[in-house]
């Protein structure tokens, strides 16, 4: 069967159908997730269970949760700018760079920026602008045979291969697809728009890329615009995910993850749901054949083995996705009205069992799809419904929590950057606004652990398979910090370049290819100060 995907109740009837996830407003003074690029902070309703049909072993349907599931609410009726997804000034698209049919118009670009002259400290590589690579750095990973990919914003997908010095780039010339298929197959009308925010290592020569949806304010925006007052495919389509891989010829290989439910898959929704469109961190679970997104509003699933299919039009039986589950809560809005907490969700990391953590912008979750036989509705449910509030993890805790709902003064939101798996029982948890924090893999035990005063919020974690360190990077600054033995080690903005001061962390991985280890670390650079982008590599000790 085409993806490999075992289906079970879809096939039964696709009546049977689930709980759907409505479209809801935003209230602007309930946002705040300073994420990269300041991400909104999302309020919306919930959806339910629909039965299983991925790869557990549930054949039956599951009725929704008719108790008092946090999502239940009225959701707060107004609409909000996304701070966080809007096109960054200096990664408009270049004279160079190519689109796709002709659909979306080029510019001149920024003014130049000059090339970083690096002076880095022992153990550590970089590249930049001079080496091929793009002007801003989202994202950068390894696959299994040692290419690193880097997630070049709008200016496109670039690749180093080993031994090679100067990166290749990919755009949607090169067979890139930032957005879905119309119903019968065919490309959605309107713009298009290219910007690279993620990637993820996968199988040799393969890499998982995350893009961000079309910017627009109110309805405009791609996670509202379907259930807009003026449905615009060209914007509800965009983003979404790629699974790439390199032919021996060197071009790309293009399978498209459409992040969306069809007609007549969500019971409350039976026109079909839009809602996933920025894919923020992407994880590769070579164990399960998983690829996690984690999203604005919420995160889904994606077949590793998934080989496309452009005439599905979003069944749960042939899509290739399983959408979408959050670990929203409740809160009182500024106005007395109830609102639905749920976004940003930059924390994703695989645990040795198959479950995945994922952390956002007001909870976590330990998402129990290993423990639950990877059945993914059953792990759904236990990160969503009432009786698994445990299950939801207030990390920095609101003073007032579950079952109460707090009003703005009474919330602290946890706005996680970043989440790493250590071992069986360790859960590292970056804060682009709160630090860095450790807990166990239930969600408690949680301690707040000092990194450096004058950079106290963190864009980044990684965990050393070496020595067991933890890595972490400056949401403001260059700066990189290495946790070992009780200490901790700077590499200061600096010690690389004064001119990275005006840079800031978007990613740091771990490449375990070739039997070594390198911790690969992204460097956004800076429209206001023309600083270019860069990947740094540390190999040292």
């Amino acid at each position: 069967m085409k993806g490999g995907w075992r289906w079970a109740a879809a096939l039964v009837v696709m009546g049977a159908v689930w709980a759907g996830c409505k479209q809801a407003g935003h209230d602007q003074s309930e946002h705040g997730n300073p994420g990269l690029d300041t991400p909104r902070q999302d309020e919306d309703e919930t959806k339910g269970t629909p039965p299983d049909s991925g790869t557990g072993n549930d054949a039956g349907t599951r009725t929704p949760d008719a108790g008092t599931d946090a999502g239940t609410q009225t959701p707060d009726a107004g609409t909000a700018t996304d701070a966080g997804t809007a096109t960054d000034a200096g990664t408009a698209t270049d004279a160079g760079t190519a689109t796709d049919a002709g659909t979306q118009t080029p510019d001149a670009g920024p003014p130049p920026e000059a090339a970083i002259d690096f002076t880095p400290p022992p153990g550590w590589q970089f590249l930049s602008i001079q080496d091929g690579g793009p002007r801003r750095v989202y994202g950068v990973t390894a696959d299994e045979s040692g290419n690193v990919w880097v997630a070049g914003g709008e200016d496109g997908l670039f690749l180093l291969k080993p031994g090679a010095t100067k990166l290749q780039r990919f755009t949607m010339a090169d067979g890139l697809r930032p957005y879905g298929f119309m119903p019968d197959g065919s490309v959605p009308p309107g713009e298009r728009y290219l910007k690279v925010i993620s990637v993820a290592g996968g199988p040799a020569g393969t890499a998982f890329v995350g893009y961000e949806g079309r910017p627009g304010n109110g309805s405009d925006y791609c996670e509202d615009n379907w259930d807009g007052p003026k449905p615009d495919p060209s914007r509800y389509k965009s983003g979404d995910a790629d699974k790439v891989t390199l032919r021996p010829d060197g071009t790309l290989q293009v399978v498209h993850y459409d992040i969306f439910s069809g007609p007549n898959v969500v019971r409350d929704e039976p026109r079909g749901r839009e809602k996933l469109c920025n894919v923020l961190r992407i994880a590769y679970d070579k164990k399960t054949n998983s690829v996690w997104f984690g999203g604005n509003h919420g995160f889904a699933r994606g077949d590793a083995r998934f080989t496309g299919n452009n005439t599905c039009n979003g069944q749960l039986s042939c899509a290739g996705v399983m959408e979408h589950v959050h670990p929203a809560i409740n809160a009182i809005g500024p106005s007395g009205n109830t609102v639905f907490l749920t976004d940003a969700y930059y924390g994703v990391a695989v645990h040795p069992s198959g479950d995945v953590f994922f952390g956002g912008a007001n909870r976590a979750t330990r998402f129990r799809y290993g423990t639950n036989g990877y059945n993914y509705w059953a792990a759904q449910s236990m990160t969503e419904d009432q009786p698994y509030a445990w299950n939801r993890f207030d990390i920095w805790p609101d003073p007032v929590g579950e079952p109460n709902l707090p009003r703005p003064a009474e919330r602290v939101d946890d706005n996680i950057s970043g989440m790493a798996v250590a071992g069986d029982d360790t859960v590292w948890v970056s804060s682009f606004s709160r630090g860095l924090a450790r807990m166990n893999a239930n969600g408690g035990d949680i301690h707040y652990v000092h990194v450096n005063d004058a950079y106290p919020h963190l864009a980044a974690v990684a965990v050393d398979p070496e020595d067991g360190s933890v890595w972490t990077g400056a949401r403001w600054a260059g700066a990189v910090f290495r946790l070992k033995n009780g200490n901790v080690q700077t590499f200061d903005c600096f010690a690389f370049n004064a001119r990275m001061c005006s840079s800031h962390v978007t990613d740091i991985q771990v490449d375990r290819s070739g039997g070594g280890r390198r911790i690969l670390v992204g460097f956004l650079g800076s429209d206001e100060d023309h600083v270019p982008g860069a990947i740094g590599i540390y190999t040292g000790n």
